[in-house]
């Protein structure tokens, strides 16, 4: 779907290039065993004083958003976070109170969720926080997810990204139910809205049938931002098509390097400009005022996964696989086709390593759920590899997940921000109110609205906003 855009008063083609930071809202971490360190909270992930704090670190650390991952199945081996948390549009709702510039991006999953109930849940939080919503459009993998919403089978990995691009559609859709000028709100006439610039959407699709208008109206960012997740074939021509974010994991430069080249060229292959389009890995920082210090954190940080933890975690790329019933220091088992129709990108990654270096499953489980070390050492070691990765191609900013519990932040803040902004590569204050305008990206020109300005019957301060190209 071809998207019209306003221009945008904070796109200045000679403004720096500046990172992009994000920071996942993880209560009591990532892992299975990061509760029990001395400094976490243990009911972080329901507490709401512990995420404000945090999101108001972040704030003043000028991040640009808060990220907060979501899954709709657990069982009783799922990670302690995920076991008990928040829902998060309702946690981010929250926490558009506390701050005023940090954009608020919620996970819903497009297969689980109806489309107008998603709109309307998106287009509330974007009101509510002044035009700083995000959505991370997700496909569910877990199959167990299918039994939650009554359905006796999880849709197959081609068709769970056909619904998601029918869902997107219908949910963009919605939101420009309302053109920008259509509530006339005017006491003297008694005229609440002009009735021509309220919109059905009347949508029939494979998946989907939905005919609106939305009972809400568009934000001062016009729509949301769009995240994505894209790792495997169908993941990445998705997130190319449609996301204005995307996140995604590599263990080194040379991994994000031969990610960022590709997806950055099928984002130019859609017609769209790579420089708009925001990739940005998962990192996990470790900062020390020395390096003693900081190698010290990270053999805490090791500690906290042993073998039982570390199989945990690798099971779950796998849809939560019992690994359990092979031996630790035999070879890697052979697992056929297992994980294409879960976390197919993450599963088919674990067991490409494990056969090229010839692993046992205790080598493998522990490589994947214990913390790399490519970030780790002093505030000017992390802001070289941060500025390295920046500079040379291998992203446009990190998705921050907090690796100590309830120190991480509060360290990169204070040592490693003051860093990069000295370098010029990390801003020192927000620039605009939505966060659309703090990363640069243009307002979202409402459909109708343009295809009026084609037949030329828009006049007035909106056909000034309009692209020249639409407006003649």
């Amino acid at each position: 779907m071809t998207q019209h855009h306003l221009p945008s008063t904070v796109d200045n083609p000679t403004t720096p290039r500046q990172l992009v930071f994000g920071f996942v809202l993880h209560g009591v971490g990532a892992g299975w065993g990061d509760w029990r360190h001395p400094n976490a909270v243990v009911d972080a992930s329901v507490n709401f004083g512990f995420y404000k704090e945090q999101a108001q670190v972040a704030e003043k650390a000028r991040f640009d958003f808060l990220f907060v991952a979501d899954s709709v199945h657990i069982t009783e081996r799922s990670s302690p976070h995920y076991l008990n948390r928040f829902e998060p549009l309702t946690i981010l709702s929250a926490l558009a109170g506390a701050t005023s510039h940090i954009g608020l991006v919620a996970t819903v999953t497009a297969s689980y969720s109806e489309p107008f109930t998603v709109a309307r849940q998106f287009a509330s939080l974007d009101h509510i926080s002044g035009g700083r919503a995000g959505w991370n459009v997700v496909t569910s993998w877990l199959d167990g997810s299918a039994r939650n919403y009554s359905r006796k089978e999880h849709y197959d990995h081609d068709v769970r990204y056909r619904l998601a691009q029918e869902h997107l559609d219908v949910v963009q859709g919605l939101w420009d139910s309302w053109e920008d000028d259509a509530l006339v709100r005017d006491k003297a006439t008694g005229q609440f809205l002009d009735p021509a610039k309220l919109h059905r959407l009347d949508h029939q699709g494979e998946f989907f049938s939905v005919e609106g208008p939305l009972n809400i109206s568009r934000s001062r960012q016009g729509q949301p931002v769009i995240f994505q997740a894209g790792a495997s074939e169908d993941g990445k021509r998705f997130a190319a098509q449609r996301a204005d974010a995307i996140f995604f994991h590599a263990d080194t430069l040379e991994e994000a390097q031969a990610y960022y080249r590709d997806v950055k060229a099928r984002v130019a292959a859609e017609g769209r400009d790579p420089a708009k389009v925001f990739l940005l890995p998962g990192i996990r920082p470790i900062v020390g005022r020395t390096a003693e210090e900081a190698e010290r954190k990270y053999q805490e940080l090791a500690a906290l996964v042993p073998i039982e933890n570390a199989i945990a975690a690798l099971a779950r790329p796998f849809n939560d696989h019992d690994f359990s019933q092979y031996p630790l220091d035999a070879p890697f088992p052979d697992l056929g086709e297992l994980g294409r129709n879960s976390q197919q990108s993450a599963s088919d990654k674990i067991k490409q390593h494990a056969k090229a270096h010839g692993l046992t499953l205790r080598e493998v489980a522990l490589w994947h759920a214990r913390p790399k070390r490519t970030f780790v050492g002093t505030a000017e070691q992390v802001a070289d590899e941060i500025q390295r990765w920046f500079e040379q191609g291998g992203a446009d900013g990190f998705n921050f997940f907090e690796a100590l519990p309830n120190t991480s932040l509060k360290d990169f803040a204070e040592l490693v921000v003051p860093v990069l902004q000295a370098r010029g590569i990390y801003r020192k204050e927000y620039t605009a109110p939505t966060f659309r305008g703090n990363l640069g990206l243009p307002v979202p020109a409402n459909r109708y609205t343009v295809a009026r300005a084609k037949s030329g019957t828009v006049t007035g301060k909106v056909a000034e906003r309009l692209p020249e190209a639409v407006a003649a």
